[in-house]
């Protein structure tokens, strides 16, 4: 079976194909962080999947060209610029500099082209341009410019591909110039913001005047550019669908740009929610948690990482610190599997035994079915950790063994070389205090001396062959 993932364009499970003749090129455009503040673990759940289909795709073989951009002009950002009473790039460079510092230490794997919208304003402004020409946007009154969606469809465009619109809930010539709304203001929607008082010195020329793109223009403008006209997959939010994604597919369609028969994008991937005691997760709940506040409590990014992997990216996921240490308990069963693996392979090297591989794929292939993945993966464990207490497992299945695992951590990004990684000469020191003081049966001091470790981020584990130090 190849890889089949759930469309939102066609609201069903469809085989995956890449518009490459060659079938070996994939296009993969995900929605980037908005940069007016901290992102937070809900934000970071959609850009974890995006970081695991990239990897799976690139696992099964295809050359993808990840772009994720930054939105650093829009509506909140303004207002936060307004009242911080900072120049815009000055607002927003501390916060795009934390995103990447964050999606890092969650082991996301870079994006090769990450473009920010202030630096592609000329691209926005000929796409503007095209849908003038082609009767798709008009200029209002005050210099506006506003994509319409009457001369859309009428066009034989149809607005309301990726929701359930009825023809009530459509408004044309009613103009909306939020970048966000609701489903039930599907009015025309703004292209271009003529300059008003409240932006400041956030403005730029443009045939129509002085003024900023609208939010929805952004993505367009900069997929198109750096993926074509028409590519494989865009991901985001599920909070995305409806106006941003379905305002993208409009004016990048209606601008005409897309071979004959061919589709802005082919295949729309949507996350659900982070949920925090069944609500989403969101800063105007007040109810969320940033990546920094999770490494505070002494948590891994990796732990997070994984946590954030448990759940079908389709399904809303409820998040709990003890989920996290759920996640802590799962990562230290399969720690101790893999240096029980590493002491027995020595030196060995083998080709990766093929059981693992077969039905980690079979998992993630039926739409990134992570819950079969990690059955696959936990099995696996159970099965190695049997051979290794039956003293049966040979150093040559060991290294294969080990190799299928690089193989799937390749896919899923848990395990990492700080992971594995020697304890440093102060945590040895510390370890060696604690023998000591247990030789002496000075147990209370040991006591302090693990907790030492474990606040380092080390745990102890004491075994017939002495003491061994873990990462947490």
């Amino acid at each position: 079976m190849g890889l089949r993932l759930f469309n939102t364009l066609s609201r069903a499970v469809q085989d995956f194909a890449p518009l490459d003749p060659a079938g070996k090129q994939v296009g993969l455009y995900c929605c980037g962080p908005t940069v007016h503040d901290s992102a937070h673990i809900g934000n970071f759940r959609t850009f974890v999947f995006a970081d695991l289909v990239r990897r799976h795709l690139e696992f099964k073989g295809y050359a993808v060209t990840h772009v994720m951009n930054v939105t650093d002009v829009e509506d909140k950002i303004i207002a936060r610029v307004r009242a911080a009473g900072l120049p815009l790039g000055d607002y927003t460079a501390g916060y795009e500099t934390a995103f990447f510092e964050d999606a890092r230490a969650l082991n996301c794997l870079p994006p090769h082209h990450t473009p920010r919208a202030t630096g592609h304003i000329g691209e926005m402004i000929a796409l503007i341009e095209q849908l003038l020409a082609r009767g798709m946007a008009y200029r209002a009154p005050d210099g506006s410019v506003y994509f319409s969606i009457e001369k859309y469809r009428a066009g034989g465009g149809r607005y309301g591909q990726l929701v359930h619109l009825k023809s009530e809930e459509l408004r044309p010539g009613e103009r909306v110039r939020h970048d966000e709304y609701a489903k039930e203001s599907a009015a025309d929607f703004a292209l271009w913001k003529a300059r008003v008082a409240e932006d400041g010195a956030v403005f730029w020329p443009s045939p129509w005047g002085e003024g900023r793109p609208g939010w929805h223009i952004e993505c367009s403008a900069m997929s198109m550019k750096l993926l074509g006209p028409s590519f494989d997959l865009h991901l985001g939010g599920e909070d995305l669908i409806f106006p941003h994604h379905e305002d993208e597919i409009a004016q990048s369609e209606g601008a005409g740009l897309q071979a004959a028969g061919q589709r802005f994008v082919r295949h729309w991937l949507h996350c659900a929610h982070l949920l925090v005691d069944g609500k989403k997760m969101s800063k105007s709940l007040g109810n969320f948690f940033t990546l920094r506040d999770l490494l505070a409590k002494g948590y891994s990014g990796r732990e997070i990482r994984y946590s954030l992997l448990q759940a079908h990216y389709r399904e809303p996921f409820n998040f709990t610190l003890d989920g996290l240490d759920g996640a802590r308990s799962a990562l230290a069963r399969l720690d101790e599997c893999l240096t029980r693996l590493r002491e027995v392979a020595g030196d060995t090297t083998e080709g990766p035994d093929p059981a693992l591989l077969r039905t980690f794929t079979e998992g993630l292939d039926d739409d990134l079915n992570v819950s079969a993945a990690w059955g696959a993966i936990f099995e696996w464990v159970r099965q190695v950790n049997r051979s290794l207490a039956a003293g049966t497992l040979a150093p040559r299945s060991a290294a294969a063994a080990l190799a299928a695992w690089e193989e799937v951590n390749a896919v899923l990004g848990i395990e990492t070389a700080t992971s594995r990684q020697a304890a440093p000469a102060e945590i040895q020191n510390l370890l060696t205090e604690r023998e000591s003081a247990r030789r002496a049966k000075d147990f209370k001091r040991a006591d302090l001396l693990r907790n030492a470790l474990k606040a380092k981020g080390w745990l102890v584990e004491d075994t017939p062959k002495g003491p061994k130090l873990k990462p947490r």
